[in-house]
């Protein structure tokens, strides 16, 4: 790394600032929490499923007509539900439509939830021209045949939409899949082999809009409507039992609103699964009347703080700083922030997925589910507390890596990779092996390394992780794309051709490769071109553009850049020209990825510097408060998360500060990121 795009001082003045804000961001208890975005999507999801339970709930009282029974939900909902459609009114999109965030493209499935919500309510006189063009925005871009194009075999989300809209009458019944919600019945490690058409966090969804659509339009095969009422109320106990203490079906606000709808139009207003839904709803309402996808990413962002802040090494003798060091007010690895990360581990077999103990979800809250992604993040983040010899709980920290280890290990497909949730569904995309997901748990098997070669975990032998690592590279080599890069699974880029995010998954399969040694193979090579070439005409990375449908670029774009991002998507729906820029995310991320190279060819040095100049400018900029939505949730449910520019450029800029150090300096750079 050379020194010619930005002084050392600058440098090191935006890590600062970068490092103040992230802990100024810290509960009092010490974790991060961090704000999802504001989603319209949500919003209108919520709305219907308590217009719905409300209406439900008066259905039979006494002689009352639909205009009475009308008027008294509104008036009961009136406080709650009109601040909402004023908010899902500020954010429509200048073509009519909304997208999932108040910086997203419009999109045909959120566009249709929200229009499905001012069906339900009423819409007073001031949106009229508000419906108009929504509806001219659905014809627009193709109606229930491209959403259902939008999804593909995935019925995960767009038989819910077309339950909703069914629900508010826009859609005839006979739109609307039949869901074999009977399947439910049959024991949960049957799932995989009966091949169902959603995936497997959406079996609430299954079980409940599966009832609905039998509610409202039965089969006319007369064993058909035998067996599924036979079913009714087992499935429906099954439900029951995967819905978590808080009501919310994985804390996600879409997932439970479908399911709380789809049971009060089926009469169900009293019972339990419907009246927690709804507690959970109103629970989770922000002040300004809108809702978040999910109620927070607090074990996620804890655990990438964590692994931000604290170097993934021992500083070297003889450096001042040592791991105690510090202001109060700069320690991470306190002892209060390790019992909380080991609090946060699963340690009861999980209602949900049927997960056994010794995972991690993404939120401490009671809706979260363990998978691989956070549980990796979890075992990272705990080495640092393990590296550093640090706090009073060394035999419980060995013993929470263990049991993480073991369950990402049992969860391991048959091709080598690591799925989210659970082993070996595997045709529908969000339960397929992913690549970040396999980087991130390769990384944090490797990490602990050390330990397994000098303590025997009680569980399994060490040669078992360094089975499970390389049936986990085979599969990433594998699955390298021609140009040299990789795609996540639940980040996307909204301005890429396919909605893929490369560059996220590609950087992160270089940090795995560094910390297995291996920057010099054929596949790290190939992967370090391209990510080279992936940088953008102002020093950035964001949307990697491709002059061919779906491919990932394979020259970096020109001063024309602008041209030809806007030549590809610029396709009539709501075009963000804000979008387009570099984000803090993605160059950071990027950024990280290729300071581990060393020695770096002159080229590479230059791409790097261009790199760090970008976030420096970024921070100096304020930035740090521009998120992007990079982030997939729910079948391509968009989402930006507050913390995340912080979260990426902390890493990243700690690591350039300590690069460039080593450059300038022969003596040991004071690691003042260390607590």
């Amino acid at each position: 790394m050379t020194t010619c795009a930005v002084e050392i001082d600058r440098l090191t003045a935006a890590w600062r600032t970068t490092r103040r804000e992230l802990l100024a961001q810290r509960t009092t208890a010490g974790h991060w929490v961090g704000e999802l975005a504001s989603s319209p999507l949500s919003t209108a999801t919520a709305i219907s499923a308590l217009v719905l339970s409300h209406r439900g709930s008066y259905q039979f009282a006494g002689d009352s007509t639909v205009g009475d029974i009308d008027e008294l939900v509104q008036r009961e909902l009136s406080d709650l539900v009109i601040p909402s459609l004023h908010w899902l009114a500020r954010h429509q999109n200048d073509d009519g439509g909304w997208g999932d965030t108040d910086r997203s493209r419009s999109n045909i499935a959120t566009t249709m939830l929200v229009r499905a919500v001012f069906q339900l309510t009423g819409i007073p006189a001031q949106y009229d021209r508000l419906v108009e063009q929504a509806d001219a925005f659905i014809a627009h871009n193709g109606g229930v045949a491209a959403l259902k194009r939008r999804f593909g075999k995935d019925k995960s989300f767009a038989v819910p939409i077309l339950t909703n809209l069914a629900l508010a009458g826009l859609v005839p019944w006979k739109q609307v899949s039949a869901l074999p919600f009977e399947w439910a019945c049959v024991p949960q490690h049957w799932y995989h082999f009966v091949r169902l058409p959603v995936v497997s966090y959406a079996i609430p969804a299954l079980v409940a809009i599966g009832q609905a659509k039998f509610f409202h339009d039965p089969p006319r095969n007369p064993v058909m409507r035998f067996l599924r009422s036979a079913c009714l109320k087992k499935s429906q106990a099954v439900l029951e039992k995967m819905q978590p203490e808080s009501g919310g079906y994985l804390e996600a606000i879409p997932l439970t609103s479908f399911v709380v709808m789809s049971m009060a139009s089926s009469g169900q207003t009293t019972s339990r699964i419907v009246q927690r839904g709804v507690e959970f709803l109103l629970n989770s309402v922000r002040s300004d009347g809108s809702w978040p996808i999910d109620s927070n990413l607090a074990t996620w962002n804890t655990t990438l703080a964590v692994n931000a802040l604290v170097p993934d090494q021992v500083p070297a003798a003889g450096s001042p700083d040592g791991p105690t060091a510090g202001s109060s007010d700069g320690q991470v690895l306190t002892d209060a922030l390790l019992q909380w990360i080991l609090d946060a581990q699963h340690t009861e077999q999980h209602p949900f997925t049927g997960a056994r103990p010794g995972g991690w979800a993404w939120t401490d809250l009671s809706g979260g589910v363990p998978d691989a992604d956070d549980t990796a993040g979890a075992l990272l983040a705990l080495s640092r507390w393990q590296q550093y010899g640090l706090g009073n709980n060394d035999a419980a920290v060995r013993q929470a890596a263990e049991a993480g280890a073991k369950w990402l290990i049992d969860l391991q497909n048959r091709d080598g990779g690591w799925p989210t949730f659970c082993r070996g569904w595997g045709h529908l995309p969000f339960d397929r092996s992913s690549c970040d997901i396999t980087a991130h748990v390769v990384r944090a098997l490797i990490t602990w390394r050390p330990h397994w070669q000098t303590h025997k975990p009680r569980y399994f032998e060490a040669a078992r992780i360094e089975r499970a690592v390389h049936c986990g590279m085979k599969f990433l080599k594998k699955q390298q794309r021609l140009d040299g890069s990789w795609i996540p699974l639940w980040f996307g880029n909204q301005f890429h051709a396919a909605e893929e995010n490369p560059v996220y998954g590609t950087s992160k399969v270089l940090l795995m490769l560094n910390d297995l040694k291996l920057l010099n193979s054929s596949m790290a090579q190939r992967a370090t071109r391209w990510l080279v070439e992936a940088q953008l005409a102002d020093g950035g990375w964001g949307p990697a553009i491709s002059r061919d449908s779906g491919a990932s670029c394979t020259q970096k774009p020109s001063k024309n850049y602008r041209f030809f991002q806007r030549k590809q998507f610029d396709n009539g729906e709501h075009f963000d020209d804000a979008g387009c820029k570099s984000s803090v995310e993605e160059t950071a991320l990027a950024v990280e990825a290729l300071l581990n190279l060393s020695p770096a060819t002159a080229e590479v040095c230059s791409v790097i510097d261009e790199g760090v100049a970008w976030l420096v400018r970024a921070v100096e900029s304020g930035r740090l408060d521009d998120p992007v939505p990079i982030g997939f949730y729910f079948a391509k449910l968009w989402y930006y998360e507050r913390l995340y520019p912080r979260l990426f450029a902390a890493g990243a800029l700690a690591r350039a500060v300590c690069r460039l150090a080593e450059a300038t300096a022969p003596t040991p750079f004071p690691m003042e990121i260390l607590p």
